[in-house]
């Protein structure tokens, strides 16, 4: 007999390079470049640091990778995050917050390869969608509203993203036509750049034109300025001890910062019928934070955009990403042309990128689907906008009621009832634990008070979806008590997965009737 796969298996992914990656890689390249200089901006941090975080990561995490289309780089919503776990210990741009940034991304890693080791890949399934649609919106309003003063040109005052937005907007004398204008064809060149074909390097043409402006008019408005291309500080230099305060924001990042690279690697394996492992893309994403750390970047995450354009591009296998590193790393020697590009046109790159991500239909949509998981959404929205720049605080507060939420929801069981002839069947609708059992136990003992002439009671847990140990024992207490009250008592319809743990509770002193 043959040993050959059916022609209708998956197909296995390939591993060696291929032309295509070579083409897709530079392709994603051609983009990252300009967005990880964006992404450094919005994190705090000068903008060629963003080449850091672009360069080794995405190589590292080749090694790694389960998915072989992921790309691996600096991304907006990190970017923020990073930006909001900082902003308790440093001031923005300094060289304080540049070492921290690196710190951060150490404790990012660490955190992702450890959960990878342990098989904790569950974590891309554990925020809710109600929390992580209303972080998302309310993140890319403040992503956009921080990214706003640079676009038309002023530097707002203010210690806070809205206040500086509130500024920005009652000084609109102070706004260069200039900036407008370039921000104007940015967003034009990016967003509607994709209607004409979704490979039009936007980005690229975008960054070209703002350079020629520069020099052509010698442009004296924000730019990105010197660019060092001196090698980052040894991260071994760092002041550990600051480790210790960025556990928890690094942890937030860790969670939040894997959900979108998940959910994209779901996708491409889905289309392709090839099996992902969270586990080992835990991995990958670690090491990438660990290399990003090491080489002075800071936390890094997959892009959904760049891995779009690594997948239309032609990329086959995980190499691509490491061909997109190599060609940023042979970059950095001229990365000294970027020098006069107009933070404008960094701006904008940032706000094209993430305004679709401000989805209000969704949150609103959820008041139609559910109460209680709109509470969740619009909590989550209304806390990440009212704490920022500490918008992981806001995280750990929308996963927290979510958790309420869904404890409440799980100890609240309906308890449905049918009564014929003297018979009163009782049937308990949903999980039946030790948090939901004495809510059970409670409605059951008032249908047998309600129906004081039925003779035999029938406890029906077919609708039951989970019992545990202390829900099987109520059950046996209730069995026994209505025996002892002179009714006949059965169980009936004992779902599968329940057996085991009801006949457990019933070994050895099995009464009459025993199902």
């Amino acid at each position: 007999m043959s040993n050959a796969p059916a022609e209708t298996g998956p197909l296995p992914p390939a591993t060696k390079l291929t032309r295509g990656d070579l083409i897709a890689g530079l392709s994603v390249a051609l983009v990252l470049i300009p967005q990880s200089l964006a992404y450094a901006e919005l994190a705090g941090l000068p903008a060629y640091f963003g080449l850091y975080a672009a360069a080794l990561p995405p190589i590292a995490a080749a090694f790694f990778a389960s998915s072989r289309y992921l790309q691996t780089g600096p991304g907006a919503v990190t970017a923020l995050l990073t930006f909001g776990a900082l902003s308790a210990f440093a001031a923005p741009f300094s060289q304080e917050w540049v070492e921290l940034a690196a710190l951060l991304a150490l404790v990012v890693g660490v955190t992702r390869i450890m959960l990878g080791l342990v098989r904790g890949g569950v974590i891309a399934y554990f925020m809710s969608q109600p929390v992580l649609v209303g972080f998302t919106a309310a993140a890319a309003i403040l992503i956009v509203s921080s990214q706003l003063p640079t676009a038309v040109g002023v530097t707002a005052e203010g210690d806070k993203i809205l206040s500086r937005l509130w500024w920005t907007l009652t000084h609109v004398d102070e706004w260069e036509i200039a900036a407008i204008a370039l921000s104007l064809i940015t967003v034009i060149l990016v967003a509607g750049g994709r209607r004409l074909h979704r490979l039009f390097p936007g980005v690229l043409v975008a960054v070209a034109i703002g350079l020629l402006f520069s020099v052509a008019t010698d442009y004296a408005g924000l730019q990105v300025g010197e660019v060092d291309l001196s090698l980052p500080q040894s991260p071994f230099g760092l002041d550990w001890s600051d480790g210790w305060s960025l556990i928890v924001p690094g942890a937030v990042i860790a969670l939040v910062g894997f959900a979108e690279p998940a959910s994209i690697a779901r996708i491409y394996a889905a289309q392709d019928r090839e099996r992902w492992s969270p586990n080992r893309e835990l991995v990958s994403q670690g090491v990438a934070n660990l290399a990003s750390g090491l080489s002075g970047g800071f936390p890094v995450g997959g892009s959904f955009s760049r891995t779009s354009i690594n997948h239309l591009a032609g990329g086959q296998t995980r190499w691509s990403g490491a061909i997109s590193g190599a060609a940023v790393l042979a970059f950095l020697p001229i990365a000294g042309v970027m020098s006069n590009l107009p933070r404008a046109v960094l701006a904008a790159i940032v706000v094209a990128a993430v305004a679709r991500l401000i989805g209000l239909r969704r949150l609103v949509r959820f008041w139609q689907q559910s109460r209680a998981q709109a509470l969740v959404a619009w909590f989550t929205f209304g806390a990440t906008l009212a704490l920022s720049p500490r918008i992981d605080i806001a995280v750990v507060l929308g996963i927290g009621l979510g958790i309420t939420v869904h404890l409440w929801r799980e100890v609240r069981v309906p308890v449905g009832s049918a009564y014929a002839d003297g018979v009163l069947t009782i049937k308990p609708q949903g999980v039946v634990f030790f948090g939901s059992s004495p809510d059970v136990e409670a409605a059951m003992l008032n249908l047998l008070a309600d129906y004081p002439y039925a003779t035999r009671v029938v406890f029906d847990l077919a609708a039951v979806g989970r019992i545990d140990l202390t829900g099987a024992l109520a059950l046996k207490a209730l069995v026994e008590d209505t025996r002892s009250a002179g009714l006949d008592a059965q169980i009936a319809s004992i779902p599968p997965h329940a057996r085991r743990v009801m006949t457990a509770v019933w070994d050895g002193d099995a009464p009459r009737g025993h199902p």
